[in-house]
């Protein structure tokens, strides 16, 4: 498969998995912190939850500030191995330059950088964004993060690499352009150039009642720049990260407001699924809308696509949607932080628990999840392997589970870098931690820890204009039925 956007292009309906076998081999004891070589900070985890969150906040925005170049693009990752500096990557991509604005943003909002080092970065950020090729206003996946070119080769393979416009990526950098924008007003009229052009009917398809296969009224997972040529697939759940780009497009008045109902809240009950689904037909806005859910361990609620935390908790750290659907998304957040709790502690018995795509301990990356939760037969596998970015992603559903598990990884596996923050991932099984940081990570823990110690710091701009006129309304009368 070519690279594309290889954290989400399986998440939609349709896409073909990456099934991950569930592993059978009984649990191996965690080796000592001193065994990994990593630094460990023990006394620090001893410290009150507070000062904690703001300690790892500190080591999270400082490897952000160390992968991010000359240039001024935040790079893919960073190898923690190697001795001295580590290196950031060469590749980059928008979400990861989105993660890095909002990044900066928040360390300005927790004092961890000044207002003047704030306007410098983001002044050279945007700079670096606005000399970026684009294409129908948008932004292709792979960049050179020193240089800005484009990427044609896979630097570590070599492999050719077909430029692509990722309808989920590109929301991600319109948010951290967004934010960028309210956090420095300096900045307004420049990113409302850079984003003029970005139209987000580009990338959907509208609704056909006599063909509703090919006219489903979604977003399509993108399009090959070099001919034109859509994914075959759109991205059709609702619980998962592309709802971002449904939210900028509606909000912005590019994509009608009846889309959002035309995405799934499970698939119908005659197509092959995870579960056969509970629920029921009504009709909202004109729309059939089949409201279905998933129960598992007695506990209904709305699945992602694959079963991963970012899948359904990436969103919520820009758009309020459990307060503007208390009822509904507020409900179906709790009951799927708990459902990844009770599957790492209680059903597989780790000891650990967050699972979602990260990097693999061992070198690459995959999909892991809670395959119950998840609408895929071959589901995302949690396999084992914990990543620190899922907990942080659960602080407001859980913050004390969350603070515990994050304080485990911490001491019993090595597993946090003063100075970076945690390391990607861990296989909880074999003791094995991830040699990486990765930006898309690094950027979720960054925005999880503003929005628990600073409420609403990086939300002020999906809280007015037309998220409050036109994407308010659809959350507030949003009914799942759980």
């Amino acid at each position: 498969m070519d690279r594309l956007d290889r954290r989400t292009l399986l998440t939609a309906a349709g896409a073909a998995a990456l099934s991950v076998p569930a592993l059978s081999a009984p649990a191996l004891a965690a080796p000592s912190p001193a065994a990994t070589g990593a630094p460990q900070g023990a006394k620090s985890l001893h410290a009150s939850p507070t000062t904690l969150l703001h300690k790892w906040f500190r080591d999270t925005y400082h490897s952000i500030e160390r992968m991010t170049t000359d240039f001024g693009l935040t790079a893919d990752k960073a190898d923690l191995s190697r001795p001295g500096k580590p290196v950031p990557s060469r590749n980059t991509s928008p979400t990861n330059i989105g993660c890095g604005l909002w990044s900066t943003v928040a360390a300005a909002g927790l004092g961890v950088i000044s207002r003047a080092t704030l306007h410098r970065r983001l002044d050279h950020m945007v700079t670096a964004v606005e000399r970026l090729e684009r294409h129908h206003g948008f932004w292709v996946n792979w960049y050179d993060a020193h240089d800005g070119s484009v990427l044609t080769r896979w630097p570590e393979t070599g492999e050719a690499v077909r430029p692509f416009l990722s309808s989920v990526d590109n929301a991600w950098l319109v948010t951290g352009l967004r934010i960028a924008a309210d956090a420095d007003p300096a900045l307004r009229r420049r990113t409302a150039r850079i984003l003029a052009g970005a139209d987000w009917s580009y990338f959907y398809t509208p609704y056909d009642p006599a063909d509703p296969v090919k006219g489903p009224g979604q977003l399509r997972g993108g399009f090959w720049t070099d001919t034109g040529e859509p994914t075959p697939h759109h991205y059709g759940a609702l619980n998962t990260e592309p709802r971002m780009a449904s939210y900028l497009g509606i909000a912005d008045g590019s994509l009608p407001a009846a889309h959002y109902w035309h995405l799934l809240r499970t698939m119908l009950p005659e197509h092959e699924q995870e579960q056969t689904p509970g629920g029921s037909y009504t009709t909202v806005d004109g729309v059939r809308v089949w409201n279905g859910h998933y129960t598992h361990r007695g506990r209904k609620l709305v699945p992602a696509w694959g079963g991963s935390m970012f899948e359904a908790l990436m969103v919520p750290l820009f758009v309020p949607e459990s307060t503007w659907g208390r009822r509904s998304w507020g409900v179906t957040h709790s009951r799927f932080v708990r459902s990844q709790i009770e599957h790492g502690l209680d059903e597989e018995k780790y000891g650990y628990w967050g699972f979602s795509p990260a990097n693999i301990p061992e070198g690459g990356y995959r999909e892991y999840g809670v395959d119950a939760i998840g609408m895929q037969v071959e589901g995302y596998q949690s396999g084992g392997v914990v990543t620190p970015h899922a907990s942080f992603l659960a602080l407001p559903q859980a913050r004390r589970e969350a603070v515990a598990n994050l304080r485990s990884i911490a001491r019993d596996f090595g597993a946090y870098h003063e100075g970076y923050g945690f390391r990607d991932s861990v296989d909880v099984r074999t003791g094995r931690v991830s040699d990486f940081v990765l930006a898309l990570d690094q950027g979720m823990i960054a925005a999880a820890l503003a929005q628990e110690l600073r409420p609403g710091l990086l939300q002020r701009p999906f809280r007015t204009g037309g998220f409050a006129s036109r994407v308010r309304p659809l959350l507030e009368r949003e009914r799942f039925s759980i």
